[in-house]
């Protein structure tokens, strides 16, 4: 009934006044729908930044003691861990009832720190084997699975390392099976940085093949910790770039662009970069235009710092952003090799005078030089501001044992 008053209503209006108030109306629409196309977006909630560290079983009084110090600076705490036999078996290497571990989960707990504990797996042949046979993969995911459910971890972190091309298919079926049936828990996925091909080969091999699918990787794991660190040589363009010697832990540069090419596959909101707390001691030689470098050992920053002021030498802050020097040894150290990070004792060094040359550094045409490069608490906080800037999920920080730059934790905070 109102339709037909008001359709009469309307039809006793005269035409041009009719016409005049359908333009009206049309302008208030076009107006009202310029306004709302106009209006910008509403700007997405900024991703938390969170910071997530490794504590190694080898470490665990020192380690422990450190983390639950600075608990607060933590969103994820990652016990490192597990380890993994040629059938695919748990072995706990951290022996996680020893009161240390008890007393960080505690600590962690309490303060709301997920606890998500590290499986890592090295042996390519035996992981091909396993993901590749139905029985032992489930069998591992059920393994996996159960000791998340009873020890009440948040979740678990996957680091398993040289696998096989071959694997690539297999691995990222047992990811997708894991991330089902361990259900609202979280899994976090630790991968190798991948160099862009045009930065790390002169000439570009025709056949590369990868044994991580980024896709896959990107759909089953909540988090992706990148280890953007041992970098060494492996950016022929940077090493270039450098007049003298250049092994870097991890180069901001060579980090940027890591994450730049994971990030086209992997959401930023789940990657988070690793962040090392070591150095190297390699054995540098010439040969030609370049250097070579036999790696030695890794050390913790005190053992550099005790070397350098034993032989009268103040490290430099390098074109990477880290410490860094170079002296020429009598012999080899007598570093325990199962050991490395904390040995710093039976290192036979030349005088001062004998070290160096007359500008005060040493040279090549002394015999092999041993270079010592670090990552110290600055190095680590321009890898966090660099990871802030690129808009990652946050970094993680290997390795919390007691021997990292004291000053790490105020760059953190």
């Amino acid at each position: 009934m109102n339709a037909l008053i008001h359709n009469r209503k309307w039809s006793a209006i005269s035409p041009w006044r009719r016409r005049i108030a359908l333009f009206g109306a049309f302008f208030i629409c076009v107006v009202a729908s310029t306004a709302s196309a106009a209006a910008p977006p509403k700007a997405a909630a900024p991703v938390p930044f969170e910071i997530a560290g490794w504590v190694p079983y080898w470490r665990v009084a020192t380690g422990t003691a450190d983390a639950i110090a600075h608990m607060d600076v933590f969103k994820e705490i990652s016990p490192f861990g597990y380890s993994v036999k040629k059938d695919g078996t748990l072995v706990d290497m951290m022996k996680l009832d020893d009161p240390a571990w008890q007393n960080l989960i505690a600590v962690a707990r309490a303060g709301k720190v997920r606890v998500i504990p590290t499986v890592m797996w090295s042996d390519g042949n035996a992981i091909d084997r396993v993901m590749k046979s139905a029985k032992l993969r489930n069998a591992h995911i059920a393994a996996i699975v159960k000791e998340v459910n009873d020890r009440g971890f948040d979740g678990i972190d996957i680091d398993y390392e040289g696998k096989k091309a071959s694997t690539k298919d297999y691995y990222s079926i047992f990811l997708r099976d894991l991330y089902k049936a361990i259900g609202k828990k979280f899994v976090v996925c630790t991968i190798e940085a991948r160099t862009p091909l045009q930065d790390r080969f002169s000439v570009i091999p025709k056949d590369i093949r990868y044994a991580n699918d980024f896709v896959a990787i990107n759909k089953y794991c909540d988090r992706v910790r990148i280890m953007a660190y041992d970098q060494g040589s492996i950016d022929v363009k940077l090493n270039k770039q450098v007049l003298g010697p250049y092994a870097p832990v991890a180069d901001p540069q060579w980090v940027e662009k890591v994450v730049t090419l994971a990030a086209r596959a992997i959401s930023k909101k789940k990657i988070v970069i690793g962040i090392a707390t070591y150095g190297y001691e390699s054995e540098v030689a010439s040969y030609g235009k370049g250097f070579s470098y036999d790696r030695m050992w890794s050390f913790n920053p005190r053992y550099a710092t005790d070397l350098a002021a034993s032989l009268g030498i103040v490290p430099l802050r390098n074109s990477a952003g880290e410490l860094s020097f170079v002296y020429v040894p009598i012999a080899s150290p007598a570093v325990p090799m199962d050991s490395p990070q904390f040995a710093a004792v039976g290192t036979e060094v030349v005088s001062t005078a004998q070290a160096a040359s007359p500008a005060g550094t040493p040279t090549l045409s002394q015999g092999p030089l041993r270079m010592l490069w670090w990552s110290d608490a600055f190095a680590i906080r321009d890898k966090v501001a660099l990871a802030r800037k690129l808009g990652v999920r946050g970094v993680a920080i290997f390795k919390i044992d007691g021997g990292e730059d004291p000053l790490m934790w105020d760059v953190l905070k």
